[in-house]
């Protein structure tokens, strides 16, 4: 395995509190990328915002791992999914950071959804899936071998089973949206959006919605990762939460927590670039992002 060098934690794995470190890479792999999201599922078909249990930033819990939700995707035949990060499921050490070499659970493994998570118990559960796609395990099932696309590309489905699809609303808690999906990444200083659900907040609501700035992309990882801070970071337990940019468009799934060389501040894979990869090799005819049904409106 890989010996990475010690610039940023995973704020999530498979034990919540666990820290795996991981270096900087750039990827330059070009990939087809969606800009426009799902227009397969009537809107009306969700459940209303203000009663779903099964929304962006809820908790999930894979073998005891718990991270929290980005977005809510759909695909040509109906079926609904929440995206979490692929190192949620991996199985191996807190250090195994690079996606093409670290071993994820299979695809199958069952996913449940939480509330009131803590470092004392798992909650309360709402409802379940399965994984049903894992970049990680999808690189290595490919044999993908550029390194910055190990680095960077930490993103998977959980299928929601038939039987909760009901308790599903696509609308981000608190900020509304997504309205669409970015392409074009961040530059120093634009406004970012967050909603994370760590257990180690021990049900504390308040310290959810994350409001804050990107310190501007680095042209060396070709727009896969963008460097950001919010108040208050991500820390374990927030892996996998989706940002928003400052029109609510879905712009990346949180990854990192950063040490040096600027502590706290974390780093999220760009969503569009994630997609496409998913798109493209998981299998899932039609998979695309689902819009909020409530409008994208930044209280903070």
């Amino acid at each position: 395995m890989r010996t990475p060098t010690p610039r940023t934690t995973r704020p999530g794995s498979r034990r919540t509190a666990a820290v795996a470190l991981l270096g900087s890479a750039a990827l330059g792999t070009a990939l087809a990328t969606s800009t426009t999201a799902s227009a397969q599922t009537d809107p009306g078909a969700f459940a209303p915002a203000a009663e779903a249990t099964i929304t962006p930033g809820t908790q999930m819990y894979t073998e005891g791992a718990q991270c929290t939700s980005n977005f809510v995707f759909d695909d040509a035949a109906g079926n609904l999914y929440v995206g979490y990060a692929a190192h949620c499921a991996g199985t191996g050490a807190a250090t195994d950071t690079d996606g093409c070499l670290a071993d994820s659970l299979p695809l199958g493994t069952r996913v449940t959804f939480n509330e009131g998570g803590s470092l004392l118990g798992e909650g309360t559960r709402l409802g379940a899936g399965t994984l049903a796609y894992s970049s990680w395990d999808t690189m290595d099932r490919i044999g993908t071998s550029d390194a910055n696309t190990c680095a960077y590309n930490d993103f998977a489905l959980v299928r929601v089973d038939a039987a909760d699809v009901g308790k599903v609303n696509p609308s981000v808690p608190f900020f509304g949206g997504p309205t669409g999906i970015d392409t074009d990444g961040t530059a120093a200083g634009d406004r970012v959006h967050s909603y994370g659900n760590s257990s180690l907040r021990g049900g504390l609501e308040l310290l959810s919605p994350k409001t804050g700035a990107s310190l501007g992309d680095d042209p060396a990882t070709d727009g896969w990762t963008h460097p950001l801070y919010t108040v208050t970071p991500g820390v374990p337990g927030d892996s996998g939460s989706g940002f928003l940019s400052a029109d609510g468009t879905a712009v990346g799934t949180l990854s990192t927590l950063g040490l040096a060389p600027l502590p706290a501040s974390n780093n999220i894979g760009d969503l569009a670039k994630e997609l496409a990869f998913a798109q493209q090799h998981s299998g899932i005819d039609g998979l695309d992002l689902v819009l909020g049904t409530e409008p994208f409106d930044p209280v903070l």
